[in-house]
């Protein structure tokens, strides 16, 4: 099975496996090969590319592609900027269990960028995210319970939430953390 992400220079002998791979269907070859065009790594750095090989492998379900066309969507490469393209490609990673894409869900719903504002539905999803151990949402839920944003306030929950997210390498999250614990948090 070939993997989604790619940590290391890119073979052209490597790349050529990818591409063999994609053209026989394989969603995870598909999806990886289009994140190498996304990032220009061993290939020539083409979004349209990236893009079309994304939505192949997103008909098969893959969920690296649904995030990373969620992705392209907003921010506009490769396609017109597109928030409500963005938050169907997150919704579809989001049910599958992908941590970044109801994390952004999450702070789409916060915004209400491509879909309505609701502030119930952004902490729903950054919950879940949160919850999977994403810092990001953790960090998110930290700062809406220290200030009240769109939860009641709730300063241990604030802590907590920080706590978690300095566990997973946010160093704010470390800060705000130790200024609530001196508090008496």
């Amino acid at each position: 099975m070939l993997f989604f992400t790619v940590a290391k220079a890119v073979t052209p002998a490597e790349v050529q496996v990818y591409r063999l791979s994609a053209d026989k269907g394989d969603a995870a070859a598909q999806s990886t090969l289009g994140m190498l065009y996304e990032k220009g790594q061993g290939v020539r750095q083409d979004y349209a590319e990236a893009v079309k090989l994304y939505r192949l492998a997103a008909e098969q379900g893959n969920v690296a592609a649904l995030y990373n066309l969620g992705m392209l969507h907003a921010d506009g490469k490769g396609v017109r900027q597109d928030y409500v393209e963005a938050a169907k490609y997150f919704r579809l990673a989001a049910d599958k269990g992908d941590a970044a894409a109801q994390s952004n869900l999450g702070k789409l719903y916060e915004k209400g960028k491509g879909v309505r504002q609701d502030n119930t539905e952004a902490v729903k999803w950054y919950r879940l995210a949160a919850d999977q151990g994403y810092a990001a949402a953790q960090f998110i839920l930290g700062s809406f319970y220290a200030n009240g944003k769109v939860v009641r306030q709730d300063k241990s929950a604030a802590k907590e939430w920080y706590g978690k997210s300095c566990d997973n390498g946010i160093q704010e999250g470390c800060d705000k953390y130790r200024e609530l614990k001196e508090k008496g948090y």
